[in-house]
């Protein structure tokens, strides 16, 4: 056990130590303009590819397999709705983004409605954007701790301080422009160890490529449409619709995701990689859905008891040894490439909206003064971030993945309805009701889905999501000004 151990311990090192050289060759300017905005001189295709491994993180290299186990590979409907979400925020929200030239994109909503909308929004995508980043990176945390810090002996606590300060180290000076080049390394690593995990755990299990497919086709977790039971939670047009919104909040209303797109020097060279981003995403996901078919299958037919939380099975069925050191070792890289990838991305947007959008940091005019006020917010990031993850340990969860889009449902959807708003009407709002509608929206929500159920047989899913964001744009529409105000 220690050798195996050490091999780990010293891939994960060698693998902290090219992200620091690659920072370090990256970040020589420190200035706000290259942490925010990259200089707007990056490459398409690098901030496509990167934003692959940003956007799947550790979560979904456990989660996603393990929702196998529940929802089959249902999980590939809203997969294929997330690919024409990113089409609308390529060619509706980004065209928005670039003619404004904006470093924030809650910025849009001040020049739209005013500073307490911008507020508003900002400190609803914090919220959001601060409490998903640390469940994701809370169960990679875990899975260290199990497979690798534990072993060392060292306390779950100083795990999660340890990994942060690894990601602090080299986002701290040039931000956005270090994570283009950082995420693609990234994303790289991730790709290269889930095809080397399907690979080497289908071919221990069957003879070809070809017995493997059909055998996840035919088997009960191969199932991927539902089209029979509207009421399921799976059914195909909620996932499918579902899928379309998610990605609309959760990439074209989120300055993480956006930031990055942002830094192309211009707005079709940022569409393409957009397009090209949404379009890998399905196979990603089929990928590490065929992987989860595998392990459960795995588990059936060798009589191994499947946990009751479906995020336990992978590393579960790692730890014992049922597929050797090497799949042990790529588990580990996989996790933390697709980890760090992910909370790098979080710490910088978070810096960035916070600077720019609640200290409005871009009207400093000392540019010394204004780099040592965003690093000083980098830094306090980083230790709220480190207090929530060992927070998390003691509440715990069942689904990672699950929880993150349920949790996007209540608070993205005041997002989608001030957005959706201010671009498809003309309207001003009192904006004094602002913060009470963002609140009330996600609110009503959560009784509607307690209550509807009850009283039906209806089970809402993330559909929530576009109900919360209606909600939303149908109060802000009670509270428009009258006609002699605007």
């Amino acid at each position: 056990m220690i050798s195996s151990t050490l091999i780990a311990l010293g891939t994960l090192a060698a693998y902290l130590i090219i992200l620091l050289l690659t920072a370090r060759l990256t970040g020589k300017e420190k200035s706000n303009e290259a942490f925010f905005r990259g200089n707007k001189k990056s490459r398409w295709y690098l901030v496509a590819f990167g934003m692959i491994g940003a956007s799947v993180s550790g979560v979904s290299f456990i989660s996603v397999p393990g929702y196998v186990g529940h929802t089959q590979m249902t999980y590939l409907q809203m997969c294929i709705g997330f690919f024409f979400g990113y089409l609308i925020v390529a060619y509706v929200l980004l065209p928005i983004y670039y003619k404004k030239n904006l470093t924030s994109i809650y910025s849009y909503l001040q020049d739209r409605f005013g500073s307490t909308s911008r507020k508003t929004g900002a400190i609803f995508f914090i919220i959001s954007k601060i409490s998903g980043a640390a469940i994701r990176f809370y169960l990679v945390c875990i899975v260290l701790q199990q497979f690798l810090f534990g072993q060392l002996g060292i306390p779950y606590p100083a795990t999660v301080v340890i990994i942060l300060s690894m990601v602090w180290l080299y986002t701290r000076k040039a931000g956005i422009r270090t994570l283009v080049y950082t995420d693609s390394l990234q994303t790289l690593c991730f790709i290269c160890v889930i095809i080397a995990v399907l690979i080497i755990i289908g071919r221990q299990m069957y003879p070809s490529l070809t017995d493997m497919t059909e055998a996840i086709a035919s088997s009960s977790f191969g199932r991927v449409f539902i089209w029979d039971n509207w009421n399921d939670k799976q059914y195909f047009w909620k996932q499918f619709l579902s899928g379309i919104f998610i990605v609309v909040v959760m990439t074209g209303l989120d300055q993480d995701m956006m930031q990055k797109n942002l830094t192309c020097p211009d707005l079709q060279k940022a569409q393409k990689d957009m397009c090209t981003y949404g379009f890998f995403f399905i196979p990603v996901n089929l990928l590490l859905l065929a992987i989860g078919a595998l392990l459960y299958i795995y588990a059936r037919q060798n009589s191994i008891t499947i946990p009751e939380s479906g995020d336990q099975l992978f590393p579960l069925l790692v730890q014992n040894g049922c597929f050797g050191p090497l799949v042990t070792v790529l588990f580990i890289l996989g996790i933390s490439a697709a980890a760090f990838s992910s909370i790098d991305s979080a710490l910088t947007a978070l810096t960035t909206t916070f600077c720019i959008d609640i200290l409005n940091i871009d009207k400093e005019t000392s540019e010394t003064h204004a780099v040592k006020k965003r690093k000083l917010v980098h830094l306090c990031i980083v230790v709220f971030f480190i207090i929530l993850t060992i927070m998390f340990k003691w509440i715990g969860n069942n689904s990672v993945i699950d929880v993150i889009y349920i949790m996007a449902s209540y608070t993205y959807g005041p997002l989608l309805g001030l957005f959706s708003f201010g671009i498809f009407t003309r309207y001003q709002i009192q904006e004094r009701y602002t913060p009470f509608i963002a609140i009330a929206a996600p609110l009503i929500c959560y009784a509607l889905s307690y209550l509807v159920p009850y009283y039906t047989h209806y089970q809402f899913g993330y559909e929530l999501l576009m109900l919360n964001g209606a909600l939303t744009f149908f109060m802000l529409y009670l509270s428009r000004r009258p006609a002699s105000q605007t």
